[in-house]
């Protein structure tokens, strides 16, 4: 079996979780990458509190090969230039202005190498008033209007369980382009440069909340928990049970809600399921009185045969064993470059004429110098040099 992105060659200068997780994606669809590190400490997700590598690291580094070079060093610049000009991408994620500092530009790179396919991602863009800020997911989100959204009625602002501006925008987002543009540049021998914006991204994924916005809402939006997604309808919800664990439900469709409410022994509720306004209060409280009334384990078992989009809402720990997931194989287990064990997320799509394999574990620091260095010509004079004169 081929993978897809066999033979395309990625060079990754990206750090922490956006672009690592972005350019693991491409390694896992075969493509080779070549991570280029600091060579002292490396990607800054590295290290790990009290020594050895950082499990976030070893999540998001897999299929990947290290290399470690001083770029203050004319001949660690010289290394690098001569692998962008062999290269089909380059994913970068510093601040506006540093690639260009250092001569790895897009301008500079794409006149040795018209074809190159060059990604930046950052916070908030290239251009505009805040492109030199520094920020996290939690800033683009609020930035881009996710934030407030977010949450319960009456709570403050939640900004989830996964960094969404992060991955929706700095990985997906970014890998997407990336791929768009490599398929151009194939047909047409013209690389492009691709601008990502995390806080862009986070917002143009806002779907649901500009609607409400501009139907409901007349141009403002919407109270948080009281818009779609985050409780204005009584069949769209998260609900506590006895137990003190929840029960979400997202029967949107009638014959949903409908089976739901045959299967609970509450066919009364079947007209409430769309109740808006005061009578929308009136019955979530029926509902959320329902749910109570059993445990998790009890509506699990009452709705293991039924087809009304209630489920449970489970641990990660639960969820990683839950059967379906257990059938999908999601979940993988391998070393890290001390021999330590942990536990991953397989890629999340299935090809056909495709295996998901992890071909190279999470690298150690520079592990690959040596094997990257030789096929470009380096012979082994040459880089026993580099490394006595600690360019690499």
């Amino acid at each position: 079996m081929t993978k897809p992105l066999a033979g395309i060659r990625i060079l990754d200068f990206s750090q922490y979780l956006p672009g690592p997780l972005a350019t693991q994606h491409f390694g896992d669809l075969g493509a080779d990458v070549i991570k280029v590190e600091n060579r002292q400490g490396g990607d800054l997700a590295r290290p790990q509190p009290g020594g050895g590598t950082s499990h976030m690291f070893l999540l998001v580094n897999r299929n990947k090969r290290s290399l470690a070079v001083d770029l203050r060093q004319p001949e660690g610049m010289e290394v690098v230039r001569r692998l962008a000009a062999q290269m089909d991408v380059l994913i970068e994620g510093f601040r506006p202005g540093v690639m260009a500092k250092l001569g790895l530009d897009y301008t500079t790179l794409s006149q040795v190498n018209p074809k190159l396919v060059y990604c930046s991602i950052t916070g908030y863009g290239q251009d505009g008033p805040w492109s030199q800020l520094g920020g996290h997911d939690i800033n683009y989100q609020s930035i881009a209007g996710a934030l407030e959204q977010s949450g319960a009625q009456d709570g403050p602002p939640a900004p989830g369980g996964f960094q969404a501006a992060d991955i929706a925008g700095g990985t997906l987002t970014a890998a997407m382009t990336v791929l768009a543009a490599l398929v151009d540049a194939q047909r047409s021998g013209r690389g492009r440069y691709v601008d990502v914006s995390m806080t862009d991204s986070a917002m143009a994924n806002m779907i649901m909340a500009l609607a409400a916005t501009d139907t409901y809402g007349g141009g403002k939006p919407m109270a948080r928990g009281d818009d779609y997604p985050t409780g204005r309808l009584p069949c769209y919800g998260v609900y506590a049970t006895q137990d003190g664990r929840h029960l979400a439900l997202g029967a949107l469709e009638p014959q949903f809600w409908k089976s739901f409410c045959e299967a609970s022994g509450r066919p009364d509720l079947i007209p409430q399921g769309w109740a808006m306004g005061d009578k929308a209060s009136t019955a979530k409280a029926a509902i959320a009185e329902l749910v109570a009334s059993r445990s998790l384990a009890e509506w699990q078992k009452l709705l293991a045969s039924v087809d009304g989009c209630a489920t449970p809402v489970l641990r990660l720990d639960e969820a990683m064993t839950h059967p379906q997931i257990q059938a999908r194989a999601m979940v993988g287990n391998s070393t890290g470059p001390e021999g330590q064990s942990f536990r991953y997320f397989r890629y999340p799509a299935k090809l056909s004429d495709y295996q998901f394999s992890v071909d190279r574990r999470p690298p150690g620091l520079g592990e690959h110098n040596w094997e990257i260095l030789q096929t470009l010509g380096y012979g082994d004079a040459d880089i026993q040099a580099l490394a006595d004169q600690k360019v690499i």
